[in-house]
């Protein structure tokens, strides 16, 4: 069977974008006539809505598709889950990983439900320290565990482009509850998302 590639976009949403994008290109002094700009502002459009679709999304329903009783009660980390979002003051992107952690409290979700939480809320416009929370009250809220951790790491186009240009900076937030909220609990978990154990 041959590729195909199937993509779905809200049309009228579409169409209000591209009228948007082509007014924007002639206000910045473009010609959205030219060839190379013909098709942009459809591209642009429908860009946008697949890196917004986390509206759509509802990260506590994820979670519980695959929630599971276990009897255990040992931190479970996903590491270095890679994330793309868009800074809401300048909807420019930053990018990095995110570091998630929860002891269960007699439940436990798959790990790809995890790296899926983050990006609901990545695929929003967000600022880092919001988004942070987010993904450790979803999963608090959801899984009722001992603890929640989630540090974030991230490099923000919005200092490297503009601004004041700083082409090394990486911004660094963390959540925490429960059990984390122990100096004890919460080294470990900084100490193993640090490890190199692979």
């Amino acid at each position: 069977m041959a590729y195909s590639k199937i993509e779905k976009y809200d049309e009228q949403i579409t169409e209000g974008l591209v009228v948007n994008y082509r007014e924007a290109l002639s206000l910045l002094g473009e010609d959205p006539t030219r060839e190379g700009l013909l098709k942009t502002p459809e591209r642009v459009a429908k860009a946008m809505q697949y890196l917004t679709q986390g509206y759509q999304l509802d990260a506590g329903a994820i979670l519980n598709s695959a929630k599971f009783h276990e009897d255990v009660s040992e931190m479970i980390i996903v590491k270095d889950i890679e994330l793309y979002s868009m800074c809401e003051h300048h909807m420019l992107p930053f990018y990095g990983k995110a570091h998630v952690a929860y002891i269960p409290n007699g439940y436990i979700t798959g790990l790809s439900k995890i790296a899926r939480v983050v990006d609901v809320f990545a695929r929003r416009l967000q600022v880092q320290e919001r988004l942070t929370h987010q993904v450790m009250d979803v999963i608090k809220d959801t899984l009722n565990p001992l603890g929640v951790a989630v540090v974030i790491e991230a490099s923000h186009l919005c200092m490297m482009m503009r601004g004041v240009q700083k082409q090394n900076s990486v911004t660094t937030t963390s959540a925490f509850c429960g059990q984390f909220e122990k100096n004890e609990t919460r080294g470990e978990f900084i100490r193993l998302i640090g490890a190199q154990l692979h």
